[in-house]
């Protein structure tokens, strides 16, 4: 099989890293060679936060490089804009449309750009833009946007429900586990 490439992005303390641990044991679990990355910047301070997780018959580096990501998994929408480029051709982007000021906008020194849904969508992205958090409050936290996003990402791979519930169970401390499945599936069933 041909290496598959994911990008996980987001704002530090958002749960990138358990979404990526996550897709990393699904899919060593289905028996892939995978390799996951994480690249934290100033992720204790809410700075920007990638992942990449590789998988295929064989992976040699954990790296994905401009223009190769089949799929973006964005927890917030200025973040979503950041990586895009690295999206391919034919590429999908799911992304929360939360909003998170970063510091120069914090500080006066910078705008949040404005309907940087539509300027997405008006790019030609192929993008399921949604509203994650709304999900996660539902299901009885906001920590759970990162179950929301893996179940509606879990809308275009060709695994079970149980193969990802089994994930789940490995990867969620049991105290927080029917919350997370309960997000997992808000996000997986949403129309």
């Amino acid at each position: 099989m041909k290496t598959q490439n994911i990008m996980i992005v987001g704002v530090g303390g958002q749960g990138s890293l358990l979404a990526s641990k996550l897709l990393g044991h699904l899919l060593m679990t289905a028996g892939y060679d995978v390799k996951v990355s994480e690249v934290h910047g100033m992720s204790q301070r809410g700075g920007s936060v990638v992942t990449y997780v590789r998988y295929g018959d064989e992976v040699c580096s954990p790296v994905v490089d401009k223009g190769e990501a089949d799929f973006i998994v964005s927890f917030e929408l200025l973040e979503a804009a950041r990586w895009l480029s690295y999206l391919k051709s034919g590429g999908k982007l799911i992304a929360n449309n939360q909003q998170i000021d970063p510091m120069p906008v914090i500080t006066g020194a910078a705008e949040y750009p404005e309907k940087l849904d539509e300027k997405i969508v008006a790019a030609g992205v192929d993008a399921d833009i949604f509203d994650a958090l709304r999900l996660a409050e539902s299901a009885g936290s906001v920590k759970a946007v990162n179950l929301v996003l893996m179940g509606r990402l879990s809308k275009y791979f060709p695994f079970s429900e149980n193969d990802w519930m089994r994930s789940i169970e490995k990867c969620v401390p049991q105290k927080f586990l029917e919350l997370n499945k309960k997000a997992f599936a808000l996000g997986r069933d949403m129309e």
